[in-house]
C-alpha cells in the first residue's frame, strides 16, 4: 500500500469511488483529512460549477483529493482546464477511451492521470497512451458496471500489471480482509465507494442512507439492456420502482428511434441524463422508491452512520491485522 499512497500522497491507499450528487465537498474533504484520497464526482456539472465545487473543498481540506471526469462530456476540455487552474494532482477519467488530446491537456496542467480498465487489452493501450495508474473495478460495484467479476478482474490484471504502474481495484470491497488480499496479489490500492455512502459527513438524504442501512448484497441489482441498438451499460441499484421506471424509458427511446425522432448519439444522451436525474431524486430529495439507489453489493456491509475516519480506520485495523495472522 505504500506505493499507492505515496502516488496519491495519502496516509493510506484508498480512493474513494466517485459518486454523482454523493463525492462533493463535505465528503471529499472529510475522506481526505482522514488520510485516504477523496474525489469529487464531475458527472454532469457545468464547467462553473466544477470550479465552485473544488474551490470549497479546497477550502475544506489541504489534503490531497482528485477530480473525477466523464469522457463523454462535451465541455471536457475546459473542466480539464479548471482542475489545471486549481492545481488539482490527480484527475480520474470514466466512461470510455480518453478522447484525442485529454491525456495530454491533463499531463500539461501538471496532474497526474487515473483511468479504468475494463479488460487487459485496453489496459495495455491505455498504459502505451501514457497513464499514470489504473482502477480495475468489477461487476459488484454500483452505478455503470461492466460484466466481469473484481475477483477475476484481479487474477486476470495483476500478475500482468502492478509491476507497470499503481493499479487499484474495485468493486464490492467492504471489510479490510478484502483490502489485504488485493494487496497482496499486487495492487497498489483500492477503491471504495459504497461504504462512504453513510459516512455522517455525506450529504445523501437520510432516506437513502435508510435503504443502505437496511439492503442486503441481493438487493443491488443490475440493470437489464432491452434493445441492442441501445449500448446502455448496465447500472447497479437497489431494487424498487425506478428500475421499472428506467426499462420503461428504455422502451420509449426505442420507439422513438424506430419513428427517426432522435439520432442514436441523442437517444444514448437521453439514457444518460435519466440516470442523472433519477439518481437525483433519490441522493438529494429522497425518493427512494422512484428514483435511482446506485448501490455496489458490498451493502450489505453498511449497517450504520458513521464517520468517514472511523470507516477508513476500521477498513485498515481489518487489513492489518489479516495480514498478521498471514505473516504468522
Amino acid at each position: 500500500m505504500a506505493r499507492g499512497a505515496a502516488f496519491l500522497g495519502t496516509d493510506v491507499a484508498i480512493m474513494a469511488g466517485a459518486m454523482s450528487w454523493v463525492s462533493e465537498r463535505h465528503l471529499v474533504a472529510a475522506i481526505s483529512n482522514a488520510g485516504g484520497f477523496g474525489v469529487i464526482a464531475c458527472g454532469a456539472m457545468t464547467v462553473d460549477l466544477l470550479d465552485r465545487e473544488i474551490a470549497a473543498t479546497k477550502a475544506m481540506t489541504d489534503k490531497p483529493f482528485g477530480v473525477n471526469l466523464i469522457t463523454m462530456h462535451p465541455d471536457l476540455m475546459a473542466l480539464i482546464d479548471v482542475c489545471a487552474r486549481h492545481g488539482v494532482g490527480h484527475v480520474v477519467l470514466a466512461g470510455g477511451l480518453p478522447p484525442k488530446g485529454s491525456l495530454e491537456a491533463i499531463k500539461a496542467g501538471g496532474a497526474k492521470v487515473i483511468c479504468f480498465a475494463p479488460t487487459l487489452a485496453l489496459a495495455k493501450k491505455l498504459i502505451r497512451s501514457g497513464i499514470d495508474a489504473l482502477v480495475i473495478e468489477g461487476m459488484e460495484a454500483g452505478g455503470h458496471i461492466g460484466p466481469v467479476s473484481t475477483s477475476v478482474l484481479a487474477q486476470e490484471m495483476l500478475p500482468e500489471l502492478s509491476e507497470q504502474l499503481p493499479v487499484f481495484v474495485a468493486g464490492g470491497i467492504g471489510r479490510g480482509e478484502a483490502i489485504a488480499g488485493y494487496l497482496d496479489m499486487g495492487a497498489a490500492g483500492v477503491q471504495l465507494g459504497t461504504r462512504f455512502v453513510c459516512a455522517t459527513e455525506s450529504i445523501a438524504h437520510a432516506n437513502f442512507k435508510k435503504a443502505f442501512i437496511r439492503a442486503s448484497a441481493r438487493d443491488a441489482v443490475a440493470s437489464v439492456q432491452l434493445d441492442p441498438r441501445l449500448p446502455v451499460i448496465p447500472v447497479r441499484a437497489l431494487r424498487n420502482a425506478g428500475g421499472e421506471l428506467f426499462t420503461a424509458k428504455q422502451r420509449e427511446v426505442a420507439g422513438h428511434l424506430d419513428e427517426g425522432r432522435v439520432a442514436m448519439a441523442e437517444a444514448q444522451l437521453q439514457i444518460e441524463h435519466y440516470w442523472a436525474g433519477a439518481l437525483r431524486r433519490a441522493v438529494i430529495d429522497g425518493d427512494v422508491e422512484h428514483g435511482s439507489v446506485m448501490a455496489g453489493q458490498s451493502v450489505g456491509m453498511v449497517t450504520k452512520e458513521e464517520p468517514a475516519a472511523a470507516i477508513i480506520a476500521e477498513l485498515m485495523a481489518e487489513a492489518e491485522h489479516a495480514l498478521d495472522k498471514r505473516a504468522g
